[in-house]
């Protein structure tokens, strides 16, 4: 697989995700997928982002930069939302926070099948 076009796989599972469109996940992320060296599969990634969607109504992934080396993608996304209570052990209650998260994704057979990723944590206890 070549950069440009893992790039443009990433670039769909974004807006797959963005679209809440969780009957074509399957088209990004692998059966077996692990996140955090946790093996969840595809049921458990995307039970996951449905959590992350419902505690965040305005949720919105938007890529601020982007690296591909396939079988991996880096990338940094950034987030401006208003999570609805306790977000990461922080009580947010509604406040807006902007924040960014850096994700590594490993790719095996033009999906998902690893995710290793850090949430600035730091830089929502500062904005509360």
């Amino acid at each position: 697989m070549q950069r440009d076009e893992l790039a443009e796989i990433y670039r769909g599972y974004i807006a797959c995700l963005n679209a809440q469109d969780w009957a074509n996940l399957g088209q990004f992320v692998g059966e077996d997928a692990q996140h955090n060296g946790r093996p969840i599969g595809l049921s458990g990634y995307r039970a996951m982002l449905e959590k992350d969607f419902d505690e965040i109504p305005d949720l919105r992934f938007n890529i601020d930069l982007l690296i591909s080396d396939p079988p991996t993608i880096a990338s940094r996304l950034l987030f401006d939302c208003t999570p609805k209570a306790v977000f990461l052990g922080l009580s947010v209650n509604g406040k807006r926070v902007t924040f960014a998260e850096n994700v590594f994704y490993q790719f095996r057979d033009g999906k998902i099948a690893q995710v290793w990723s850090v949430v600035d944590k730091a830089a929502i206890e500062a904005q509360l």
